[in-house]
């Protein structure tokens, strides 16, 4: 079945040239061209993944990505900005953005951040398939079922947007190894962020906050001065 994108931008012929080489890659496409259509059109529709303006009418970017993320909802999230803008970028990230792009841009690179992005948050049919072969992580009271996107503390369910879940299951997978930030960036990002490793401390505070008890003594996740981060089992 066809994945589908919900495209929020203002501007008629940057949605239409979207809509057109969207659908031409195969992905059905709803638009919107104002940030409350756009989000009353997220909360109902729950999209695959969501293409979304930063300056838009009535509510713009960073009000859209807000609510949703307040409503829980983790819908993978792509944002546009005609301003290269590190403050905005963070700021994005910040309110669980998934990837970031500045506008103008190729058709070609749409088409390739949606794929990649969609591809980290889609299980293969192996994995579907094949509960038996699910991978989980359970560290003192903290619980991560990948396949699953769940995670818990304690009986607490915990709610991550799609990158901090990603985030935390690569740190995981690498327990006791020290992860640079720039490892970290290429790992998880899956592209060059040109040194923009703030975004990995953003996203690290955000995972402290939900699954260590006191995120200023992590027991979880350490940082490793000078060098980056480390999970570690917590000692008994």
């Amino acid at each position: 079945m066809a994945k589908t994108i919900l495209v929020v931008e203002d501007e008629v012929s940057i949605a239409t040239l979207l809509k057109y080489n969207l659908e031409q890659a195969g992905f059905q496409v709803l638009l919107a061209h104002d940030g409350k259509v756009g989000l009353q059109m997220a909360m109902k529709e729950s999209p695959d993944l969501m293409i979304l303006d930063l300056m838009l009418p009535t509510l713009d970017g960073m009000e859209v990505c807000k609510e949703l993320r307040s409503e829980r909802k983790n819908i993978p999230i792509i944002m546009l900005t005609a301003r290269d803008d590190e403050f905005d970028k963070v700021l994005g990230l910040e309110l669980g953005a998934d990837d970031y792009m500045t506008k103008p841009f190729s058709p070609r690179e749409v088409i390739a951040r949606v794929k990649a992005v969609l591809r980290r948050f889609t299980p293969s049919p192996l994995e579907e398939e094949t509960e038996k072969s699910e991978v989980s992580y359970e560290y003192g009271q903290l619980r991560v079922y990948p396949d699953r996107f769940e995670a818990f503390l304690g009986e607490e369910s915990l709610e991550f947007t799609p990158k901090e879940f990603e985030l935390l299951v690569y740190l995981l997978e690498n327990k006791n190894r020290v992860l640079t930030r720039d490892q970290l960036l290429s790992a998880v990002w899956n592209y060059d962020f040109a040194g923009d490793t703030r975004i990995v401390d953003v996203h690290i505070s955000h995972l402290r906050e939900k699954i260590e008890e006191n995120s200023r003594k992590p027991v979880f996740i350490k940082t490793i001065r000078g060098l980056g981060y480390k999970f570690e089992e917590p000692k008994k």
